[in-house]
């Protein structure tokens, strides 16, 4: 049975900028994780959890969810592709923003539909209401990236470059830098052809080398990523940082929404005399959608 056909969205959802993982074995962090500068907090069910710690770990995530704890960051939960059901059934509450799907593929995310489907009702939680990111993380997926955009459930890709890259036999270095972002890009154009949000970039588990890391974070906003995960609260600022737009362009932004709107949506210019038409409209919205998106995080 083929995915369904998605109809592109005129304006892509907003993620947050972004997202710590935090692990869910580990209760004990989840309060200070929530009310850390975090814009969302997720609570990892798949890679952080040892197998014979599963229950107690979505035990533990379904107790918090379940609770309501007032939070500025968002609540989100990584789920494993061979877990759904079990992994859903504790994340699913009226708290829960959103899950990542790690080994995202064709069938899982069938599954996942389908459970969120039956879930949000049961648990009264709006229809269509949990964001769904995929982690890209082996070659069947990459090379399955139409047909997943196509999902009527998947919000964005992420990256889980690490397992991506060991599945690919790929080293990192500088001689593939031009490969990564080459699989990279592939992503980010993806999202954009369907209409999805922007991806969320991978982190860095080269947590002490903040320099590095906002290095990193500048060049993967400048490939078209507009959120990112970190694995340590100090990677948290760095993104913030980052991904949050200037004033300057902010203010640009702005002029250019302006001048198109008082022209009725004619052709008109900016400042500088450079032609203003849908795409650097598009791309002016989406700023000013960003810096909202800042302020409230």
């Amino acid at each position: 049975m083929s995915a369904p056909t998605r109809t592109p969205a005129r304006t892509p959802a907003i993620l947050p900028r972004s997202f710590l993982y935090t692990p869910a074995t580990r209760a004990d962090l989840f309060a200070k994780a929530a009310a850390g500068p975090a814009d969302a907090v997720v609570l990892d069910l798949e890679d952080a959890v040892p197998l014979p710690d599963k229950e107690t770990a979505r035990a533990a995530v379904r107790d918090w969810l379940a609770a309501g704890h007032p939070s500025a960051a968002e609540q989100w939960v990584r789920i494993d592709a061979a877990a759904i059901g079990a992994d859903l059934d504790a994340a699913v509450h009226p708290g829960l923003s959103g899950v990542f799907l790690a080994k995202t593929s064709v069938p899982a995310l069938e599954a996942l539909g389908a459970e969120l489907d039956r879930l949000e009702p049961e648990r009264g939680v709006a229809a269509g209401a949990v964001a769904v990111v995929g982690l890209v993380e082996d070659a069947r997926a990459l090379l399955d990236l139409a047909a997943l955009a196509r999902s009527p459930r998947l919000t964005t890709f992420g990256i889980g470059e690490v397992d991506l890259l060991a599945d690919l036999r790929m080293a990192r270095s500088e001689r593939t830098t031009e490969a990564v972002t080459a699989l990279r890009s592939q992503v980010v154009a993806h999202c954009a052809a369907a209409g999805l949000a922007a991806p969320v970039a991978p982190t860095s588990t080269d947590f002490r080398d903040l320099a590095g890391f906002a290095e990193t974070t500048r060049l993967l906003q400048d490939l078209g990523f507009r959120s990112r995960t970190a694995i340590h609260p100090a990677q948290v600022a760095v993104i913030n940082d980052v991904l949050t737009p200037a004033e300057e362009a902010v203010a640009a932004a702005r002029d250019v929404v302006e001048r198109f709107e008082a022209t009725g949506g004619g052709v008109t210019t900016d400042e500088r005399g450079r032609l203003i038409d849908a795409a650097v409209v598009r791309g002016a919205q989406e700023t000013l959608a960003r810096a909202d998106r800042s302020r409230e995080g």
